[in-house]
């Protein structure tokens, strides 16, 4: 395997020890770096959200790291720098970056959909384009990747052009009950960590991956890669043509990771994290799942050998919004097609069902729902 490569599964592990339960976000976090896509985290405080990031970039050795809490009333000089007084004095208009964003190599802005029309152009650019223009002065960003974090998603429409900015996103939960004492102890023994112990990365070595990932083969997958892509914007999953190549990046990111130079199957599992509201995220599992568990590779990522258990539940208050949804006489043939698309990943979600009686009552109201869409055609 790539020593770079190597050296960042060992910081990633490092930091799995660390947190319990959230090898999903630490490991979509190493994608990100490797692909140099940005990520998002949704969650309540207290889920640890800052905390991963932050030992994230401790492990980025020789970088810089920028911080910030956005509220409605930050301003560009907070995040960006201040004009220089002494070139202000000449009549040039310049920005003072030390220890700012645009010198960054991780970048974290927590609060992310706070931020306000005064910064939003320069954010948008900067998340998008790696490009910091104010003036006549245009930077090129040496940041790796950006992660921005909220409780909630966008309601404003002006702010969801943020969120399509970050291709992963990933709900930051509390972990399951069952594993709050490893957490409880793993945070105890955090701070008796020896500092000499933490792996380390550098921006330079994160560079060469970024590189080295551009040469993966993807011509195994393609044709399974775009059926899913239909299959996504089927669903009512955006998915811009902009975003269905940057989705590629992420595949790569995946294959190379666990030290291949071709893509297979298992790696699309990086797609299940590409929502854009919560209501999607089971729909989108279900259907990366199905897709995915056709691999018999055995150079798998873990994540893809990782399968969240359905909530019944849930399940079940699906099926009666998809039943609903077809019972409308306002619902037209596109929708309906939508809702049958729906169904079957509904239907593939529900066989993870645990508890044979649950699985049952899901599967009787799946085929009357089937009984009824036969019925109305």
């Amino acid at each position: 395997m790539n020593t770079s490569v190597d050296q960042l599964n060992k910081v990633l592990d490092y930091i799995k020890e660390t947190f319990v339960g959230k090898d999903p976000i630490i490991d979509l976090l190493g994608i990100c770096l490797v692909a140099r896509e940005n990520a998002f985290l949704l969650g309540p405080p207290g889920t640890a959200k800052s905390a991963i990031v932050r030992m994230l970039s401790s492990c980025v050795e020789g970088g810089k790291n920028f911080e910030y809490l956005l509220t409605r009333f930050t301003e560009p000089n907070e995040i960006f720098g201040p004009f220089d007084i002494r070139k202000l004095k000449d009549g040039e208009l310049v920005t003072n970056t030390e220890g700012m964003l645009p010198e960054a190599s991780m970048v974290f802005l927590d609060e992310i959909f706070n931020a306000n029309s005064a910064i939003l152009n320069s954010l948008l650019m900067a998340l998008n384009e790696k490009i910091f223009r104010r003036g006549k002065q245009t930077l090129k960003l040496p940041a790796l990747t950006f992660v921005g974090a909220s409780n909630l998603l966008p309601e404003e429409e002006t702010l969801e052009a943020l969120l399509d900015r970050f291709l992963i996103r990933v709900r930051c939960e509390n972990v399951d009950p069952e594993k709050l004492e490893h957490v409880l102890v793993a945070g105890w023994n955090l701070e008796n960590r020896s500092k000499a112990e933490k792996p380390k990365i550098t921006p330079q070595q994160v560079i060469e991956m970024q590189s080295s990932c551009k040469k993966v083969d993807m011509k195994d997958i393609m044709k399974t890669y775009l059926d899913l892509v239909h299959s996504m914007r089927n669903a009512g999953i955006k998915v811009s043509d902009r975003r269905a190549v940057k989705f590629q990046n992420l595949i790569a990111a995946s294959a190379f990771i666990s030290g291949r130079t071709t893509a297979v199957l298992s790696d699309l599992w990086v797609l299940k994290y590409t929502w854009d509201t919560e209501e999607q995220i089971d729909i989108l599992s279900g259907m990366v799942n199905t897709v995915i568990e056709k691999d018999e590779e055995e150079l798998k990522h873990p994540q893809a050998q990782m399968k969240q258990r359905p909530d019944a539940e849930q399940l079940l208050k699906e099926i009666d919004e998809l039943s609903s949804k077809w019972s409308n006489n306002e619902t037209t043939m596109e929708e309906r097609n939508v809702v049958k698309d729906k169904l079957r990943y509904v239907q593939a979600r529900s066989k993870w069902v645990q508890n044979p009686d649950h699985k049952k009552i899901l599967q009787e109201k799946i085929d009357s729902l089937w009984k009824q869409m036969l019925e109305t055609v």
